[in-house]
């Protein structure tokens, strides 16, 4: 799954680490997240969204919808 994780964490001067404490997981999985290797579970995906005050949708795309484009 892409997503705009890390231009969302970057647009606000926040390292991995800080965004993995305002979200109560680790900076390793904000960094597998933001590289793709991991799908945050729903509840957390729910969290980031929160945070950033945006919908999941506008955060995370899904490559088959991209690969339709």
């Amino acid at each position: 799954m892409n997503n705009r994780l890390k231009v969302l964490r970057a647009e606000r001067d926040w390292s991995q680490s800080d965004l993995a404490d305002r979200l109560a997981v680790s900076r390793q999985s904000v960094n597998a997240i933001e590289t793709g290797k991991y799908d945050p579970s729903l509840p957390l995906a729910f969290r980031i969204a929160e945070l950033f005050d945006l919908s999941i949708e506008a955060i995370f795309h899904s490559p088959s919808k991209e690969s339709a484009k």
